[in-house]
């Protein structure tokens, strides 16, 4: 049997600047008439694989007489198995696979358009990923019930799905494929997000595409120095690392996630841990693909024709190699669109003629009708009379006319080879930079006097507006997915990347995929230098605008974001900073030695044409945040630690001249910031302020004019205020709220909120009230509480008593000078009551200069009271009380 890397040569030879097309597929070899041109239709029927072995008894296959059979594999990853199903549900999909990880199941599937795109210089695949709420037993809390909006999360796992599979896809294929993934049942503790790499890869490698290798996907944790394959939830919690990576059997394609400033000697063994587990998970997907995979369709790989890459090396070469010496963005890519203009019109318009086959002269269709149009003259005695000769003249081999599309696809990749071969042979990049050289860097804080925290950050090209807002819980960013459910985010980065940026048109509205990926990359960059809650209560959100694009502007966001951090006052830890690497492959193609060649902060044309773009942010010692995306099927892990290494000695040049930034940040809060104080509270005083349906916490803030009050339910109050008044109205009225009342404490200036035959009411903090009994309200005898006092009135009390159920018993009696003199001379403690007869009282409020007056005043008042003590009603009531 023919293998079908010989299949593909015999179905498309290879042109000699197509080295693309000779790539080496890990699929088991399909019968001869398999490769052979077919309809849709018959492709997409399910025919028995001919000549293929028989599969490891690993697959198990499920007869069923409903339907095709069922087929399944399980696959060790890390301490557990995950199941891989297909064949039984989304048959009519060109591939799909149900994927189990405990009791978490994920259902991803594949499709083609029936007819190819128009040719593109991308690959047409779309990623849809979603985590359907049912999946974990709930509902959306909105007014709409349905799934709607991709979330955030959502579609950074799209854009992991995404990254790996492109550079397995083949150069030529333009039919438009779409993979949906839903997430269908989660247990809480198995991660979808890692499964959804893994699925994704299953289902392309099953197709029809003509990938070139087969992808799988895993999480990397670190946790007491030990590295977890595919960690649950709980483990996650206790990692030091958050690393997902894909990649095939024998290189990797992609890594993403952050750590707490982990070395890069570190990294690089969670890297090699992934790398094994990933391997044996490929070699588990081939056993799969030989039982039940589709044939690929090779015959649709459609590539341009292989002497059209010579006829615009002939025809561009030269003007092409100055147009890359170019240093400035805008004059480069204007003199290389008029190029590449006219490099269309002559091979795609005029008609282009090499008179050498290698020469480059071109000359135009009017330029060779004209020299066929004239007159043959013949020199006398030449010719016999009468004999007919006709002069030899050359024949001239027709225009070659082509497609614009291909033309435009050339031009693309001859250029990126110029631009390669240039830095290989010639050292220098377009802006005349060594491989490791940093561009020109400058920044300022402080730019915006209204917002909290600013700055500018500018190196090269590249230049983001980094703004912070600080701010109460209010302001904190809200999180409902499976995994984190109805969780908030106290520190958000939000990226925007407009078309003016590169001096273009283009639409403004919500955020792309891309915008939302780098946000959150440079989010998780700075936030392992920030403050913990307890000692910064505020909720930050950072803004990067990029004013400027060429290359990196995602780690021009982390530069720029944590100036303007210092600039607002947030206590950082220490200052990070983050840059951008790009890589030659293969160097001996253009002139090198074969070894790769690393680039330090790669502009926009490099990351174009390089083969790796590898962001990492951090300090000097260690790493917090990381991407990698390859765009050749994958490199190795010493190629990987050669670019980190490279990368730390960027990172310490670029802090070194952040730390010259003019005007430096303030690192000290703005006059425009709110003010947050944090008060701690018995847990069982939170309801004593919201109060029945929030309407204590209502009142206090409108009675203060304070921003927001939240509360927790471990008894944390924090207060948000535009002025420190307010905040301080609000902190008294919360401390009276939930004070313990203590016996023997004094209360001042307190308000009767109402009277009882037995007594008054007596409120000594806001919503606190305890009973003054009648016989403590004055030192004399009083047959009603109304008799001496009103709703409203003032008096000062003492705490003389809390019974059982918490309720206070006050004494108004125990603070007038008579009762000191009396219990200075008695050992009866205060909040013991005392006899009837013994007691005196004073009068109203406004009466109560008659006291100072005459003593002859004072005993006609005593006298009185004494008679009206006498009568037996008033006896009975004063005991009944």
């Amino acid at each position: 049997m023919l293998a079908f890397p010989a299949v593909l040569h015999l179905l498309l030879p290879a042109p000699p600047h197509h080295h693309h097309v000779a790539f080496a597929l890990p699929h088991p070899a399909p019968p001869l008439h398999a490769s052979l041109p077919c309809s849709r239709r018959a492709r997409r029927a399910p025919s028995p694989r001919h000549g293929v072995a028989r599969a490891s008894a690993a697959v198990a296959e499920e007869a069923s007489s409903s339907g095709p059979a069922k087929f399944s594999v399980r696959i060790p990853v890390g301490d557990r198995e995950i199941l891989v199903e297909t064949g039984h549900i989304g048959r009519q999909a060109s591939a799909s696979v149900m994927v189990t990880d405990g009791e978490t199941i994920l259902y991803c599937s594949v499709c083609l358009a029936d007819t190819p795109n128009d040719p593109a210089d991308f690959f047409p695949l779309s990623v849809h990923y979603q985590e359907r709420l049912s999946a974990a037993g709930r509902t959306s809390g909105g007014f709409f019930k349905r799934e709607g909006k991709t979330k955030d999360h959502e579609v950074l796992v799209c854009r992991l799905i995404d990254r790996p599979l492109r550079p397995t896809m083949p150069k030529g294929f333009y039919y438009e494929t779409q993979i949906l993934s839903w997430v269908f049942s989660y247990d809480g503790i198995h991660s979808p997000d890692c499964l959804a790499i893994t699925a994704a890869g299953i289902a392309v490698a099953l197709s029809e595409i003509p990938n070139k290798q087969t992808i799988a996907g895993v999480r990397i944790g670190l946790i007491n120095d030990q590295f977890v394959v595919n960690p649950t939830t709980e483990q996650m919690d206790k990692s030091e690392l958050d690393l997902m990576m894909a990649g095939t059997d024998s290189a990797i394609l992609m890594i993403e996630g952050y750590c707490d400033f982990l070395t890069e000697e570190k990294l690089l063994e969670a890297v090699e841990a992934g790398q094994v587990a990933i391997r044996e998970i490929c070699k588990a997907i081939d056993v799969l693909i030989q039982r039940c995979g589709k044939k690929k369709m090779v015959d649709a790989i459609s590539l341009p024709p292989p002497e059209l890459y010579r006829h615009v090396e002939d025809i561009s070469g030269d003007e092409l190699v100055k147009a890359l010496q170019i240093k400035g963005k805008i004059p480069r890519r204007k003199a290389l669109s008029a190029l590449e203009d006219k490099v269309i019109s002559i091979l795609s318009e005029q008609g282009y003629v090499s008179k050498d086959g290698s020469s480059g002269v071109t000359e135009s269709l009017a330029d060779i009708v004209e020299d066929e149009d004239e007159d043959e003259i013949i020199v006398d005695g030449e010719v016999d009379e009468g004999d007919v000769h006709i002069k030899p003249v050359s024949r001239k081999p027709p225009p070659q006319l082509f497609a614009e599309v291909d033309v435009k696809l050339v031009f693309k990749e001859v250029s990126s080879k110029y631009l390669r071969r240039r830095i290989v042979e010639g050292g220098k990049r377009s802006d005349g930079r060594s491989p490791w050289e940093l561009r020109p860097i400058s920044s300022q804080c402080g730019l915006l006097p209204r917002a909290h925290g600013s700055a500018l950050f500018t190196r090269g090209e590249t230049q983001s507006l980094a703004v912070v807002t600080l701010g109460g819980y209010q302001m904190a960013q809200r999180i409902d997915n499976l995994v984190d459910t109805e969780d908030s985010k106290s520190f958000y980065l939000q990226y925007s990347f407009p078309p003016s940026c590169v001096g273009e048109v283009g639409r403004i509205g919500a955020p792309s995929r891309r915008e939302i990926g780098h946000g959150m990359l440079a989010e998780r960059a700075l936030e392992p230098i920030l403050p913990p809650e307890k000692d910064f209560p505020y909720t930050i959100r950072v803004e990067s605008t990029i004013t400027e694009s060429n290359g990196s502007s995602s780690m021009a966001s982390v530069c720029g974001g944590c100036l303007a951090l210092q600039d607002a006052g947030v206590p950082i830890k220490f200052p990070v900073a983050g840059i951008a690497m790009g890589l030659v492959l293969d160097t001996q193609e253009f002139g090198g030695d074969g070894s790769p060649l690393i680039l330090s902060d790669i502009t926009g044309a490099e990351d174009a044409s390089g083969d790796m773009d590898l962001k990492i942010a951090g300090n000097e010692s260690g790493i917090s945040a990381f991407q990698m995306d390859i765009k050749v099927v994958g490199i190795t892990l010493p190629v990987m630690e050669q670019a980190l290494l490279q990368a730390r000695d960027g990172r310490q040049h670029i802090l070194n001249e952040m730390s010259k930034s003019s005007p430096p940040p303030s690192k000290a809060l703005s006059p425009y910031a709110p003010l947050i104080h944090v008060m701690k509270v018995k847990p069982n005083k939170v309801n004593l302020i919201i109060g029945s349906g929030g309407k204590t916490i209502k009142s206090i803030i409108e009675e203060t004019g304070v921003d927001a009050i939240d509360t927790g339910d471990d008894g944390t109050v924090k207060i948000t205020a535009r002025d420190l008044s307010s905040l301080e109205k609000s902190k008294t009225i919360i401390a009276n709220l939930t004070m313990v009342p203590k016996v023997g404490e004094i209360y001042r200036n307190c308000e009767i909120k109402s009277i009882a035959p037995y007594g008054a009411f007596v409120e000594i903090a806001p919503g606190r009230e305890g009973l003054c009994h009648i016989s403590e309200l004055s030192s004399g005898w009083l047959a009603k509480a109304e008799d001496a006092f009103e709703v409203g009135d003032r008096i000062d009390v003492k705490l003389i008593e809390i019974n059982d159920k918490g309720q206070l018993r006050l004494s108004s009696r125990a603070l007038l000078p008579d009762a000191d003199s009396e219990s200075n001379s008695s050992p009866t403690k205060e909040k013991t009551p005392q006899k009837d007869d013994a007691i005196k009282m004073t009068s109203r409020r406004p009466r109560r200069k008659r006291q100072s007056e005459s003593s002859g005043a004072e005993n006609a008042t005593t006298k009185t009271l004494e008679k009206s003590a006498a009568a037996p009603a008033g006896s009975k009531g004063s005991e009944a009380a």
